[in-house]
């Protein structure tokens, strides 16, 4: 994945600040048992002048170079079993004084065999989802508080169905989505009037993809292709430059939820932006969640028969029934 300059940035000083802090934590040990027991601190210059010996025996290759170092190993091997001795006997764990590191695969550098370590990246997702702040607003976004006893269980002639089972159902595959994810094969298209609990569900989505260390965008489709339009028309470089990283989140993150499709102010801009974000997802096997108030029929008027296969073709579509749960909350 593509990577912001500046949320990896904050994401190497994270990883930075948990080195000296373990570096700190060493430090603190290492001057206790010192002080404490005298011995560790001579085991511990003896066992640094055995490696200094060793590599001058490296470099200077003398005749008995082989007798020499398996004299030097005897020794090391004598003062590593006293040093653990000495740690037992005052009730400390043999590898107190060990190097603290907090990622064992890069020892806290952050930098892996093929690039930057997972533990980087963990925290880059960390600082990208940090965006999702609007998005969980409520703190309680969780499959667990999603109430289906707001949806009526009875049959709705006009819509033709039972909008508490297309809320079950949508439930139940919500959270097969989010316990899957990143192996999950489709994408979610949630469909319905507003205040069904579709971003709801995209949230707790959302949550869950975070917590693997997923990287998760989330934006009103306002905003999102508003982003695309801005990064060709901006009026400063600066505009510009903030709205291609934007752009290149959208693109890239594990995971895209566009709100709200049909809000915006449809045009061929608008049109060619939502197409750019649709396609190639699919393209590069990203995930992408929709919710809109359109019908399929509406999708297509809006945005075309391109998108509109696409739409139909690639996502789960979960359609959503029953009366606005917001307004029913505040009467």
């Amino acid at each position: 994945m593509p990577y912001d300059g500046q949320l990896l940035a904050r994401a190497r000083a994270e990883l930075d600040k948990t080195r000296a802090e373990n570096e700190a934590e060493h430090t603190r040990r290492t001057a206790l048992c010192y002080a404490r027991i005298p011995e560790l601190g001579r085991i511990d210059g003896e066992m640094r002048r055995q490696m200094r010996e060793l590599l001058q025996l490296t470099i200077r290759r003398p005749a008995d170079m082989a007798a020499q170092i398996a004299a030097l190993e005897r020794q090391n091997l004598e003062s590593q079993a006293r040093r653990a001795e000495l740690l037992v006997e005052n009730g400390l764990p043999t590898d107190y004084l060990d190097e603290i590191v907090s990622c064992p695969k890069c020892r806290d550098t952050g930098n892996g065999p093929q690039g930057p370590c997972e533990c980087l990246d963990r925290l880059y997702n960390r600082e990208l989802t940090k965006e999702l702040g609007v998005l969980l607003r409520s703190g309680d976004e969780c499959f667990e508080n999603f109430d289906l006893s707001l949806y009526p269980d009875v049959f709705d002639p006009v819509r033709r169905c039972v909008p508490r089972e297309l809320a079950e159902i949508a439930l139940v595959s919500c959270r097969k989505f989010a316990d899957n994810f990143p192996a999950v094969a489709s994408n979610l298209l949630l469909q319905g009037a507003p205040g069904l609990g579709k971003t709801y569900l995209s949230a707790c989505i959302a949550r869950v993809a975070a917590k693997k260390g997923c990287s998760v965008c989330y934006d009103t489709a306002v905003s999102a292709l508003g982003a695309f339009e801005r990064q060709k028309f901006a009026r400063t470089p600066e505009e510009q430059e903030q709205a291609a990283r934007r752009v290149e989140r959208m693109l890239s993150c594990d995971l895209m939820i566009l709100d709200d499709l049909g809000t915006e102010m449809v045009t061929p801009m608008s049109v060619s932006a939502l197409y750019t974000l649709v396609n190639s997802r699919l393209v590069s096997g990203k995930k992408t969640i929709i919710s809109t108030n359109c019908s399929d029929a509406e999708l297509e008027k809006l945005y075309g028969g391109q998108i509109a296969s696409r739409l139909a073709g690639e996502f789960l579509c979960l359609p959503f029934a029953g009366e606005d749960i917001r307004r029913m909350r505040r009467g």
